[in-house]
């Protein structure tokens, strides 16, 4: 009998499952606006002549423009996230199919609307204001646009490169098929002969197991069926790899990096800088890495001990309730209208739990602007789960406060202060748990616990920065994406990263063939980054009290009204040097320190 049997979405308790008729009553409400939408959208090329004449045309055009993204928007979450309950499900494949469509579409008609404003000088631009104050809104979307004139092509060019957009995402959705519907893993094997599912949502809570005989089934069962697709993954990741490097060339980018930077206005010096910073680290990590070697008591530390927990008998099993009860109480120290604003999220069916068949693996927060946020998460009664929970609430109340405070022109934001917010809230929950716990084996799992963080976050998403960008100097370069290549670059930055007191197995090779990430150009690098930032602002909370929870609030509230790196600069972090980078080695370090003391 196999245990930990992944029930069909139709069996899932709709107390744990997110309310998306919230956004659209029914699928018959969501085909009638999508026509509506389909309608409205050649309207805007009434303002291609006209818009750039004066400010009150700019406005009105801009306005229109918004008003179509905006509904567009709402279509679109809503069609992925049915989608995303359950890949297997036919008829949200073709929604969201649709809705690929139609983004395309209306990308492509208004796809006039950048380079004519490329066209005007920013002098220009200013005596517009004068004309039209309400076009100051606009002010820093207009700024964003006129600050890359030199990248913005002609109007023929934009709408062509706009109109094989679907064209260009088709690695991306290839890789998803593959991952989340197509691939079905083999029941693997505990120490005790008892078979297990397994899943993407459960791998790794069997590599946090005690049981070594099960993390290595899981390890190897899990890398075994990546190995079966590995020259289809290849070639999907060469594909999404070329794209980027095409969309560069065209718009005169040096690389798809600094293409994938420049549009958050974010120095390539600061990718390079976090790498250079953490290498210089390593030894820290290498420690760490031998101090788990001789913890565990292993003669071999292999990859599928890394998650091992390094505390006996510690079974911290935690509920989804019981998660929730404790996050609110550890975020209490950012006051009452961020807790009131975090229930009204655990309350008002914001979140979907439990994972099913063919639900997106993983956790995200989503949502579309006028509505509330989104969390899918698959959750699984450990602490990482409870700190899941934490991290994407983070993001959720992120997008709550910017959609109270900012139009829809600036109610996104740039992935690399959403990581600050959602990692924030993980330092804060870290915090809290390591003043509350008084049972020492907890408290030592918890530093263990946080060091594991640091590992994951700060570590290894730099590994996987690293690898990105080697994979695309690879490519311009003209050296083949094959599975070997990819493979072999992957195991030298895995011995670069972990050192000599670990067999780096070969199974962790293929490992770059699992990471949906990857198919959004240098998105990782944010995670540690935004990881750096958030121990900085977390501990600011924690020192400096009110003032530093009003900047932080203020900070969340402005959604991408500034560039990222002055809006963490506004709270009291500057992203653009080494040292929030080596302050978090240093508090890394220092649990480090206290972890190899209470080892003794």
């Amino acid at each position: 009998m196999t245990e930990n049997k992944i029930p069909l979405r139709n069996e899932a308790d709709k107390k744990y499952t997110w309310h998306t008729e919230d956004l659209f009553a029914s699928d018959e409400v969501w085909e009638k606006k999508y026509k509506e939408l389909e309608e409205k959208a050649p309207q805007i090329e009434k303002y291609k002549d006209t818009m750039t004449s004066d400010g009150k045309a700019l406005f009105e055009a801009l306005g229109f423009y918004n008003s179509l993204a905006e509904e567009l928007d709402s279509l679109y979450v809503y069609a992925y996230m049915k989608f995303h309950e359950d890949s297997t499900n036919s008829v949200y494949q073709g929604l969201s199919g649709k809705a690929d469509a139609l983004a395309v579409k209306v990308m492509s008609l208004s796809s006039f609307i950048c380079p004519k404003i490329a066209e005007l000088s920013k002098e220009t631009v200013d005596s517009f204001y004068i004309q039209c104050p309400e076009l100051k809104m606009y002010e820093h979307f207009l700024d964003g646009i006129l600050r890359q004139k030199e990248h913005t092509l002609s109007e023929a060019e934009e709408r062509l490169l706009a109109s094989a957009d679907d064209i260009a995402s088709a690695s991306q959705t290839i890789f998803t098929m593959i991952n989340e519907a197509d691939m079905e893993f083999p029941d693997i094997t505990d120490s005790e002969g008892k078979k297990h599912g397994l899943s993407h949502g459960k791998y790794v809570s069997y590599l946090e197991n005690n049981d070594r005989v099960l993390r290595k089934s899981a390890f190897d069962t899990l890398y075994e069926t990546y190995l079966k697709q590995k020259n289809t993954i290849a070639a999907t990741y060469n594909a999404s790899v070329k794209k980027d490097i095409f969309y560069a060339n065209a718009r005169k980018y040096n690389s798809a990096l600094e293409m994938a930077l420049e549009d958050d206005n974010i120095p390539v010096s600061v990718y390079d800088n976090l790498i250079d910073a953490v290498h210089e680290a390593l030894p820290l990590m290498h420690r760490y890495v031998a101090l788990r070697k001789k913890l565990l008591g292993v003669e071999e530390l292999h990859m599928y001990d890394l998650y091992a927990p390094l505390v006996k008998d510690v079974d911290w099993k935690i509920s989804y309730e019981e998660a929730k009860k404790t996050v609110k109480e550890a975020l209490s120290v950012m006051g009452k209208d961020y807790t009131d604003a975090l229930q009204k999220g655990f309350d008002g069916g914001w979140i979907d739990v439990y994972e099913n068949k063919g639900k997106r693996s993983g956790a995200y927060s989503w949502g579309a602007f006028g509505g509330h946020p989104y969390v899918l998460l698959n959750h699984n009664d450990t602490v990482n789960s409870m700190f899941t929970v934490a991290h994407e609430m983070g993001h959720a109340l992120h997008s709550y406060f910017t959609w109270e405070k900012q139009p829809f022109v600036y109610s996104g934001h740039k992935i690399f202060v959403a990581e600050v917010a959602s990692t924030c809230n993980e330092a804060l929950l870290m915090e809290y748990l390591l003043k509350t716990e008084t049972d020492p084996s907890r408290q030592l799992y918890l530093i263990n616990y946080f060091m594991e963080q640091f590992r994951g976050t700060l570590f290894r998403q730099t590994m996987f920065a690293e690898f990105e960008k080697k994979a695309h100097e690879m490519s311009a370069s003209g050296t083949p994406l094959t599975c070997e290549n990819l493979s072999a670059v992957y195991h030298d930055l895995n011995k670069l990263y972990f050192g000599d007191d670990i067999l780096i197995d070969d199974y962790i090779d293929i490992e770059w063939a699992r990471i949906p990430h990857f198919y959004n150009a240098f998105y990782v690098y944010q995670y540690a980054t935004g990881y750096s930032a958030a121990i900085a602002l977390s501990r600011k909370i924690l020192n400096e009290g009110q003032p530093a929870v009003d900047r932080y609030l203020d900070f969340l509230s402005k959604g991408s009204s500034e560039y990222s790196i002055d809006l963490l600069k506004g709270a009291g972090v500057d992203m653009t040097s080494k040292k929030p980078i080596e302050d978090a080695m240093e508090v890394f370090r220092g649990l480090l320190d206290k972890m190899e003391k209470l080892s003794l």
